[in-house]
């Protein structure tokens, strides 16, 4: 059991106690989580980010008709919603998460809704998927903002889609790291440096880590996406277009109009 927070700010944090933090933290925050924002995040509906964005508005996973029949991979997938749009449009999908508790709470929505998808916990470094076996894959804020090995994750993710295969993911825009999380005028007013890219930590009295968060640039994803052997089809930058969105965390409609608060990166699997 993790103890009590004591600090908050900027440090080191390694990969494995990255890894051990995030299961611990999403175990614990899961049923809290999904409580907060489950209006936004819906039952079958994949969302992209805070701004609304959904995946039958954007079509970044391609014609969705294309889908039917294939192995689609939801990377960090929580209470697999995402995943059950996937099954919605024919897929056959696959949701993997390190956390039991996001995994249990996409059982409940399985109960809730009696669409049930299958799901396997696992971390998003080590995908217990057949190489080439997936058609698609997707993550929308799953797993890769927790890694302290990002190009781990994207290596795995390169193994198991078949070549040419649509690999999308959203994270917080990296312009963000630079400016607060606020969402009020204070987060308008940058405060530190768009290029360190210290990790943002919590930690306990014994300096055990609790949660981490990774920052990358945009020419950090570009060229980690190039290494890992992806081609780069498009970079979305969400609009806050939804007036009636809620706040979320740091996100607003006051910052949507002045910052952009997502980067969905699109992305297809070369054939090397």
């Amino acid at each position: 059991m993790s103890g009590s927070l004591s600090s908050a700010g900027y440090g080191h944090a390694g990969s494995d106690e990255s890894v051990r933090a995030s299961r611990s933290h999403w175990d614990g925050a899961s049923r809290t989580y999904l409580e907060e924002h489950g209006d936004t995040l819906g039952t079958d509906v994949l969302v992209w980010g805070p701004e609304g964005l959904t995946e039958d508005e954007a079509h970044l996973l391609g014609d969705p008709a294309d889908l039917a029949g294939t192995v689609v991979l939801e990377v960090g997938c929580g209470a697999g919603q995402g995943s059950r749009w996937a099954a919605r449009h024919g897929a056959r999908p696959v949701g993997v998460d390190l956390s039991a508790g996001m995994l249990a709470r996409s059982r409940a929505l399985d109960a809730a809704t009696g669409a049930s998808v299958p799901v396997l916990q696992a971390d998003a470094g080590a995908i217990p998927l057949a190489g080439g076996s997936a058609a698609v894959a997707f993550s929308a804020y799953g797993a890769l903002p927790f890694t302290a090995d990002a190009a781990g994750v994207l290596a795995e993710v390169h193994r198991v889609l078949r070549p040419g295969g649509r690999w999308t993911f959203s994270v917080s825009h990296p312009v963000r790291w630079a400016f607060p999380d606020d969402p009020g005028p204070r987060g308008l007013v940058a405060e530190r440096s768009y290029f360190d890219r210290t990790p943002y930590v919590e930690r306990d009295d014994d300096g055990a880590l609790l949660y981490a968060e990774h920052h990358r640039t945009l020419g950090d994803w570009v060229r980690m996406l190039r290494a890992a052997g992806f081609g780069l089809l498009d970079l979305v930058e969400p609009e806050w277009s939804h007036p009636e969105q809620p706040t979320w965390g740091g996100w607003s409609a006051l910052r949507g109009e002045h910052l952009p608060g997502t980067a969905v990166f699109v992305c297809e699997r070369l054939s090397r």
